[in-house]
């Protein structure tokens, strides 16, 4: 009886903490409201079946309860209530994954108009790279790090050249202009994350990963690495900033290309 009584004020204290917590995801400034739907129905299906499999579970503490004189029946099957189980667990499922699949169809689907950028994670700062004057980004490879060319990029290949390096870990975007961020570890994992934009992916080794959003108003946003990477990790942080088209431009005229970069460390 008290395990009973126990359970269903768990259930109780659960739903108070979620409905009065003061703690709620931060405000969303980008295009991906699909995911804070997707999320919120993720809770409330999990809520549904949390509710009502600890509720069912206090039920039969209390209904099955140890009396004097009362036996047990066998009941080995039951398939009326397997096909009711299943069929509302089928459901519940579907609801879940269904969703998620539609919204990460969108995911690594970029539009074709987005600008591109590189966001470059090394242990435990940020570096990013845009193409410049001829919009295509030079080659990389690790061949080419070293205390002058931190991001690898091939100091041979002429599309490079005008490319625009940013290593002080300030990146700026234009407001209402979609951007695939293009990534790239050069140690470990590591992982790209804006609370405000909600869309993230890990940095692998070795390879290139990407997603896409749109920033939909100017602001000054925190970048942060959540796939832990080593001692430094709670200091790996960057600043997102979210211009207005002039303000990016400006901004954007004061920036060194890769040339420029290599011939001044050249004197």
């Amino acid at each position: 009886m008290a395990v009973a009584l126990v359970m269903a004020l768990v259930v109780v204290a659960s739903l108070l903490f979620h409905f009065l917590s003061p703690w709620r995801p931060t405000q969303i400034e980008s295009n991906w409201g699909f995911i804070d739907d997707t999320l919120t129905l993720t809770f409330i299906v999990t809520s549904i079946g949390f509710v009502a499999v600890i509720l069912f579970m206090s039920y039969c503490l209390y209904r099955f309860r140890h009396q004097p004189g009362r036996r047990s029946t066998y009941e080995p099957e039951n398939r009326r209530l397997e096909l009711l189980l299943g069929g509302i667990t089928t459901v519940a499922v579907i609801a879940l994954l269904a969703p998620g699949l539609l919204v990460w169809g969108r995911f690594i689907t970029p539009p074709g108009d987005a600008m591109e950028v590189e966001a470059v994670g090394a242990q435990w700062s940020w570096s990013f790279r845009l193409p410049g004057a001829d919009n295509r980004f030079g080659s990389t490879d690790v061949r080419f790090i070293d205390a002058n060319n931190a991001l690898g990029v091939n100091p041979a290949d002429p599309r490079g050249r005008d490319d625009l390096i940013i290593s002080n870990g300030e990146l700026h975007l234009p407001a209402g202009k979609p951007v695939k961020v293009l990534l790239r570890s050069i140690d470990v994992l590591h992982d790209f994350y804006v609370p405000q934009i909600r869309a993230k992916m890990d940095l692998v080794p070795g390879m290139e990963t990407y997603f896409w959003f749109t920033p939909t108003r100017t602001g000054q946003f925190e970048i942060l690495c959540v796939a832990y990477c080593g001692v430094g990790h709670p200091q790996m942080r960057g600043t997102l900033i979210i211009d207005s088209g002039s303000d990016y431009q400006n901004w954007l005229a004061a920036q060194q290309t890769f040339a420029h970069l290599r011939k001044a460390e050249a004197f």
